[in-house]
């Protein structure tokens, strides 16, 4: 007899045991012959044929020698039908979840390219699992790299939106290639810094993100995401490779640097195990590392013996802002965000303060 030794598969979930049924039929055999042929129990070959019981290789090859057809086809029509059968668990798993999409800010995913762009339900959870990289959207709650987002995650904030938001990060700073991290290197580049936030964004992102990533952090800047209401975060992606977020939320420049070397601050003196989401209520828990960061941002942006003397002064008009910003080396604007931060100022008093223009 000859037989096709190639089966293409189905997308039915076949039992390997039908087509074993017509093989031994056109051998003109029944299920107690076959079983006498192979030394197995009638019962085996029963729940072989009905699909209950797996073709594993030994059984393959039993069947080979007594059917003539290779092992290899009983072996591949075998995972073929079990991959269905998952394949079919799966679809319905994916059902289950088709509710839990509108808990992330799938829309946004998509129009920054993350995530296709589709209305159809079970699409999107399978798109967001492959953007979470996990089997499950239940599941993004238990991953380690997101717990810090549904700590933060309150009323106002959505903890699913900043896991993405984290994901996000997490992604881009996979693609950015970096050198050792080295805390004398880049403390010795800080005067170099501070000179860059007299620049505009096209100017001294690209060379911010080259020191950074020469020294072992990778800098990504990213949108913010609806229901996020975060600044920035810090993490490392693994022992070598630490990374500061930073968002587009806001646009002021002073702003954007104090959240910069707070960050900073982070990986220079913090261990590498915490994850810092600021605006939160995680920033709350580690109060402690939070107000260290928030003072090496103050001091480093404007030392603080200086500005004890410019605030006694007690002029704060916008030429003496201006003077006292070049002095020291930096932006006005800084200057000016910090004496309104303090209260030496009303918040309506904007002299020197910019607005940067993103571009994502």
């Amino acid at each position: 007899m000859e037989t096709d030794n190639t089966m293409p598969m189905s997308d039915l979930a076949i039992p390997p045991g039908e087509y074993l049924a017509e093989v031994i039929h056109e051998l003109g055999m029944n299920q107690a012959e076959l079983a006498q042929r192979m030394d197995r129990p009638v019962q085996a070959i029963n729940e072989i044929v009905s699909g209950a019981k797996a073709i594993v290789p030994e059984t393959a090859l039993q069947l080979e020698r007594v059917t003539g057809v290779p092992a290899h086809v009983w072996t591949g029509l075998e995972a073929d039908y079990r991959l269905t059968l998952a394949k079919y668990q799966e679809t319905k798993q994916i059902a289950e979840q088709a509710s839990l999409v509108d808990e992330f800010p799938y829309a946004e995913l998509a129009r920054l390219g993350f995530v296709e762009k589709t209305r159809k339900p079970d699409i999107r959870v399978r798109e967001l699992c492959r953007f979470f990289g996990v089997v499950s959207l239940r599941q993004v709650r238990e991953v380690d790299d997101y717990a810090p987002a549904f700590r933060v995650g309150n009323g106002k904030a959505s903890a699913n939106a900043l896991a993405a938001w984290l994901r996000m990060a997490t992604l881009k700073a996979i693609e950015v290639e970096t050198g050792a991290m080295d805390r004398k290197q880049i403390q010795a580049a800080i005067p170099n810094i501070r000179r860059m936030t007299c620049d505009t964004p096209d100017v001294f992102l690209p060379a911010l993100k080259e020191l950074m990533a020469r020294n072992g952090i990778a800098l990504v800047i990213q949108p913010h995401l609806p229901k996020t209401y975060v600044h920035g975060a810090t993490f490392w992606l693994n022992a070598e490779k630490a990374v500061i977020v930073m968002t587009l939320r806001g646009s002021w420049a002073d702003v954007f640097w104090f959240s910069f070397f707070h960050e900073l601050a982070h990986l220079l003196k913090h261990g590498k195990r915490n994850i810092f989401l600021e605006d939160g209520e995680f920033k709350k828990q580690k109060a402690e590392l939070e107000q260290e960061a928030d003072v090496y941002a103050c001091d480093t942006l404007i030392p603080a013996a200086e500005y004890k003397r410019f605030v006694a002064d007690g002029n704060f008009a916008s030429a003496a802002i201006l003077k006292f910003s070049r002095s020291i080396g930096i932006a006005p604007g800084i200057v000016t965000g910090r004496l309104q931060h303090d209260q030496h100022l009303p918040p309506t008093f904007h002299a020197h303060r910019v607005r940067y223009k993103w571009v994502e």
